[in-house]
């Protein structure tokens, strides 16, 4: 299993739209899924190297439950987070 990474900062520059073209390979246990909600994105800030995500954890102020801190992000492509945690993550970059 890959580590959860933070890989750089990024603006939405579309609407969501619907596209059931395959762009990656499907993880195991996905089925046969093309994840064909999509929003298109603007690179405002790639990291030269991706910020580990689990150290950040314990300064999080999003994250209310540190021990099943994933629960926070799975089912959420995107989601808002306190300025505090943008600037944790972006100073941690």
């Amino acid at each position: 299993m890959k580590e959860s990474r933070i890989v750089g900062e990024y603006e939405v520059v579309s609407d969501v739209f619907k596209d059931s073209k395959r762009i990656f390979k499907t993880p195991p246990g996905m089925g046969n899924e093309s994840f064909p909600y999509r929003i298109k994105l603007k690179p405002i800030n790639v990291f030269k190297r991706p910020v580990e995500f689990k150290p950040l954890i314990p300064k999080l102020n999003f994250i209310k439950n540190k021990k099943k801190w994933s629960g926070h992000l799975m089912g959420k492509a995107m989601r808002q987070i306190p300025e505090e945690d943008y600037k944790l993550i972006i100073n941690s970059a």
